[in-house]
């Protein structure tokens, strides 16, 4: 056998490089490919600036991991303004599409998810209880299409009686209210929450809410020296500005899971600080498209959290803020 023009040695080193340079272009390939990303958002809408402020921070990570729309991922989003009946709707739109992953937000927009795909790996937001809701068999092992981060923890459920006792001292009785349909995860706050208020001596009332009309009910009419915690529900999101507005209408103490409660006048919000929660959900979503498994990558609990307190609000209710608050309040909005 002869090699025209190329000699035995030349041969062998121009195979073995070929060989070694082929993965390289094929993972390149792959990489630069098009990829389809599907986000289902059980929260907000278009115009929800701290919706918006989420899906942003995650498209903002994803393209310092390279990942970049246009050149080689295309995002297809839509936004479910906190009604589950447009979650499933919007669920099968997504699935239908065939995207690389799809990202939800909330708990009531993965269960959608979920509904119609078990192969489409999914990374969940905003989740609170991912395996009591069935999304996967443990946190550290997953096991099924899904994982993710869950920004809220249980034990948040006395956290919150314990810094709305320390703002609002005269406060004897606190409620918690939550909607039925979309916090299916409530359970896991209630231990937490009234082990926390026997310790202070408070009563602790449990209320749920099925529309703005029970809302309303609840805060016009309650006691003397009552206080309110609103818990991290689709529906308490989604009617965020009248639950803050009917709270402070009645001088009813207040304490909410995000600062977008505390921005439009609630009085103090305490929780995860979620704009990193999109950011780290981006980590996640850079580790599937270069292979990973959704069941193989344990869920995440939060890792930064922030106090946020509105001292217009506080002064309207005649509070004084306790100087230890003020010292570790992320943020005083004036």
């Amino acid at each position: 056998m002869q090699f025209d023009h190329l000699g035995r040695r030349e041969f062998i080193a121009l195979v073995g490089g070929t060989v070694v340079a082929w993965p390289i272009v094929a993972r390149a390939q792959q990489r630069d490919r098009m990829r389809r990303i599907g986000i289902l958002m059980g929260f907000g809408d278009e115009s929800d600036h701290e919706a918006q402020s989420w899906v942003a921070a995650f498209r903002e990570e994803l393209r310092k991991l390279e990942w970049t729309e246009g050149r080689n991922i295309e995002v297809d989003t839509r936004w479910a303004a906190a009604d589950v009946e447009s979650m499933k709707r919007f669920a099968k739109e997504l699935v239908a599409l065939q995207p690389d992953f799809i990202l939800t937000s909330s708990t009531p927009a993965t269960a959608a998810m979920l509904q119609h795909t078990r192969t489409i790996p999914i990374i969940f937001v905003l989740v609170a209880d991912p395996v009591g809701s069935g999304f996967v068999a443990s946190l550290s092992r997953p096991g099924g299409n899904a994982t993710g981060f869950t920004p809220i923890v249980g034990s948040l459920g006395g956290k919150w009686v314990e810094l709305l006792k320390e703002i609002a001292p005269h406060v004897a009785r606190v409620t918690m209210m939550f909607n039925p349909p979309t916090a299916t995860f409530v359970e896991g706050y209630l231990n937490p929450f009234k082990a926390a208020a026997a310790s202070l001596g408070v009563k602790a009332i449990v209320a749920p809410v099925n529309d703005m009309t029970e809302v309303e009910s609840l805060v016009s009419t309650s006691e003397p020296n009552s206080g309110l915690l609103v818990i991290p529900d689709v529906f308490n999101v989604g009617h965020r500005a009248e639950i803050t507005s009917l709270a402070d209408r009645y001088r009813v103490p207040a304490i909410y899971w995000s600062r977008s409660f505390a921005e439009l006048g609630g009085l103090i919000s305490y929780g995860p600080n979620l704009v990193d929660e999109y950011r780290r959900a981006a980590s996640y979503a850079d580790r599937i498209l270069k292979g990973s498994k959704p069941s193989e990558l344990p869920v995440q609990a939060p890792i930064k959290f922030e106090l946020v307190i509105n001292l217009k609000t506080a002064k309207a209710l005649g509070l004084d803020v306790p100087p230890s608050l003020l010292a570790t309040a992320d943020e005083l909005i004036e």
